[in-house]
């Protein structure tokens, strides 16, 4: 019996090796991610860390899970799992809003960066088929680190965030066609143009399908799974989506992770997509822990240390070539020099789709092993230091006197009006000092009446999907969404919000909403409506500026209507 058997046994009898790999990995996370946070480096350099210590230690192979299939299979779970997430926060109105950074400043991007890395490619002896898959993986970048780390900088909103994500859309988009055409670059058949066009037919039967079921599928089971209010059945029903679109794909020769991002992109376009979002989101960190900590376990240390001087090598050319072009294309779109300093250090490094084509790559055997773990070791050197160089880049655009890093100029210099329009996605990008409402029955729809009288801008977030549709169709502003998730708060722009109106007597839910809302903005005004006045005591401990108690409004309104019925008369003035 080997080592590895008797560890398994050891820790409980027949436990699946998945989950024994998976245990290992999040431990072992938590140590390295503890020492990261006191040297006060990035996170996500101690995942690659903590899969690069896993893979070398010998540490796997003693608990018997060292198989390179077994970690392969879980990076791909980890890599479907996030473009998932990444798809659902894709969008094609976010796209129209940002139309000219994606199309103008991403096409410009794209293509330069194809053409430099096939140049670098022939000049070092690689042939076309494999110097133009070098410059797909090279165009693309990590969208999923480099808007993680705005939101850590708190520079969500800022013009370089939103021309970074408009240039990252266009890269996601670009993935599309690059898995595609893959199989029949890389084939050495001699029908070419029929592999060509079956690729193609392969490629446009799988987008038909995608806008059918968003138009004719979807919806209808989203309606009927959301009228059950049940939670667990609605995450249950996203995940077998992304899971059946990800088989599909795979099916048709693509890559299970762009069905999980198609999947992702097909819920983005739905009324649910915040409703989503709130339920997945909380566990996108654990997906990207997992897909880091497995592109670690890829690597091959002992390869990677013979050839450090080369990949530190490539991985420096890669961000100062890359960035210089991401600076270029950013300027173009209209953004200032400083500003466009920051888009280029977000998109300068390769990204999750880099290896997703590299791994679709190796099934053809189009680089040696040596080049493929240079890619690999370059592709997450890059990445981890992608952080640490925004924050370099912000920074200096803090120092510089016409540049303020979120969206406002100093010293009395006007920002470009392309870059003050440059806002969150959807009609509510523009609203301020506004009120949300949470519940839409007959309180709060007289409640948004008489606001809509007072032309103040409202946002209505509500679980009931039939009324949420008619609201929109109205042009009101209205998000499917659970007030008492983050996530729906920040759809509903409550940093920019003025008051909060519970208008449901339910004490539960109704101290959940403002106990998020108020940790999310401390000036928040909050109303709620108290049902018995023995729960008062609950809302004032929890911060309520303004409690309507149901029994003391029912019992004015009755005394007002039986002393009406005695006296028309009557002076109501001192109600």
């Amino acid at each position: 019996m080997s080592l590895g058997s008797i560890a398994i046994l050891a820790v409980g009898g027949a436990v699946p090796p998945i989950f024994v790999l998976l245990t290992l990995v999040l431990s072992s996370v938590v140590l390295v991610s503890l020492l990261c946070s006191q040297l006060k480096q990035s996170l996500l350099v101690g995942y690659f860390v903590c899969g690069l210590i896993l893979s070398n230690s010998g540490l796997l192979d003693w608990a018997g899970v060292g198989d390179i299939v077994l970690i392969q299979n879980l990076s791909e779970i980890g890599i479907v799992l996030l473009l998932f997430t990444l798809g659902i926060e894709f969008s094609v109105s976010e796209l129209k809003a940002l139309r000219r950074p994606a199309l103008m400043g991403g096409g410009i991007q794209v293509g330069l960066c194809i053409l430099m890395a096939m140049g670098v490619g022939l000049l070092c002896g690689l042939e076309w088929r494999g110097a133009l898959l070098l410059g797909f993986m090279v165009c693309l970048s990590s969208t999923a680190v480099s808007l993680k780390t705005f939101q850590d900088l708190g520079l969500p909103e800022s013009p370089q965030a939103r021309v970074t994500l408009g240039m990252a859309l266009f890269q996601d988009l670009m993935t599309i066609l690059f898995m595609v055409l893959l199989p029949v670059i890389v084939s050495d058949s001699s029908d070419s143009g029929s592999d060509l066009f079956y690729a193609l037919l392969k490629g446009i039967g799988f987008t038909a399908f995608l806008v059918v079921i968003s138009r004719f599928g979807l919806p209808q089971m989203l309606d009927a799974v959301a009228k059950s209010r049940s939670r667990e059945l609605f995450t249950v029903t996203v995940i077998g989506l992304c899971a059946a679109v990800a088989l599909l794909s795979g099916v048709l020769g693509l890559s299970p992770a762009l069905g999980a991002f198609a999947a992702g992109v097909v819920v983005s376009e739905s009324i649910y997509s915040h409703r989503v979002l709130s339920d997945i989101l909380p566990f996108k960190d654990l997906f990207l822990t997992i897909f880091f900590v497995s592109v670690g376990l890829l690597i091959d240390l002992e390869l990677v240390m013979n050839e450090w001087f080369l990949v530190l090598v490539i991985s420096i050319v890669l961000l100062v070539l890359k960035g210089g072009v991401v600076y270029i294309a950013a300027r173009l779109s209209g953004l200032q020099s400083s500003r466009a300093l920051v888009v280029a250090a977000a998109l300068c490094s390769m990204g999750e789709f880099s290896i997703v084509v590299l791994n679709r790559s190796m099934d053809f055997k189009v680089f040696d092993v040596r080049l493929e773990q240079l890619i690999l070791a370059s592709t997450a050197l890059s990445m981890a230091l992608v952080p640490t160089l925004m924050r370099l880049g912000v920074s200096f655009c803090r120092n510089r006197s016409d540049c303020n890093v979120g969206g406002k100029s100093k010293g009395g210099k006007k920002e470009s009006l392309w870059e003050s329009e440059i806002g969150m996605i959807g009609q509510i990008e523009h609203l301020h000092d506004h009120v949300i409402i949470c519940g839409y029955g007959p309180v709060g729809q007289n409640l948004h009446k008489n606001l809509q009288s007072l032309h103040i801008p409202v946002v209505i977030l509500e679980m009931n999907p039939e009324t949420v549709k008619k609201l929109i169709s109205e042009g009101h502003f209205a998000l499917f969404a659970d007030a008492r998730d983050r996530e729906g708060l920040m759809a509903a722009r409550i940093e920019h919000a003025r008051g909060l109106a519970v208008t449901f007597p339910d004490k539960p839910i109704s101290l959940a909403i403002v106990h998020t809302a108020r940790d999310m903005k401390e000036s928040l005004l909050l109303y709620v409506r108290c049902k018995f006045k023995a729960d008062l005591v609950d809302f004032e401990e929890a911060r309520i500026d303004h409690v309507l108690l149901d029994e003391e409004q029912s019992g004015r309104a009755m005394i007002k209507r039986v002393m009406l019925s005695y006296s028309k008369e009557f002076d109501e003035s001192w109600m």
